[in-house]
């Protein structure tokens, strides 16, 4: 299969599909830090058309993301600027969602309800898949089944792997957050090839 894997630098997910075979391409605005031979570096809109059987993508989450609603109200009054970037964001989603590809996988964290984002098929956790750590994940999906868990163990909320994507601050720390869990996308790749 022909593969996109949207908004992704770390190649982590495209290189789980590549290790089974497919033709598997990473795109972000960012250069990635993998191989770059099979990464485009580019707005994901100007390639999305290029005839990809698969998309996996992981659109930006700051301005949609529950975790960052606290920023959409300044002394109880709405953010106007945060909110409209907020609606860009879900511009942007729903750009991926109505894709013309055959099987999509969207995958984000819970929205802030004021977004009113579509109706998720399915939330995933790290521990499913054999990492020590909780952070719920949304998947959206087109004619691809819900992800099974592959390897659960019990959370830990004060590991070194917890620290590592979530509490380790410095100006990595939103890219560090981003970066799909090994056992996430070794299920994607296995289940989904």
């Amino acid at each position: 299969m022909k593969i996109l894997v949207a908004c992704e630098y770390s190649g982590i997910v495209r290189d789980a599909f590549r290790g089974k075979g497919h033709d598997a391409w990473s795109c972000d605005i960012l250069p990635t830090d993998s191989d770059p031979t099979y990464h485009l570096q580019c707005d994901v809109l100007e390639v999305l058309n290029d005839g990809w059987d698969m998309m996996i993508a992981h659109p930006p989450c700051t301005y949609l993301s529950n975790a960052g609603a606290k920023h959409l109200y300044k002394g109880k009054i709405l953010n106007i600027d945060r909110y409209h970037k907020g609606l860009e964001a879900k511009e942007f989603f729903t750009k991926l969602l109505n894709a013309n590809i055959a099987k999509i996988a969207i995958e984000n964290p819970i929205s802030s309800k004021i977004f009113e984002m579509p109706k998720y098929t399915q939330e995933i956790q790290p521990f499913h898949f054999g990492h020590p750590t909780t952070k719920k994940t949304r998947l959206w999906l087109k004619n691809l089944p819900p992800l099974n868990p592959t390897q659960i163990v019990e959370p830990c909320t004060n590991c070194h792997e917890s620290g590592t994507w979530f509490m380790k601050g410095g100006k990595e720390r939103q890219k560090n957050r981003s970066k799909t869990f090994p056992g996430i996308a070794n299920a994607m790749a296995n289940q989904w090839s």
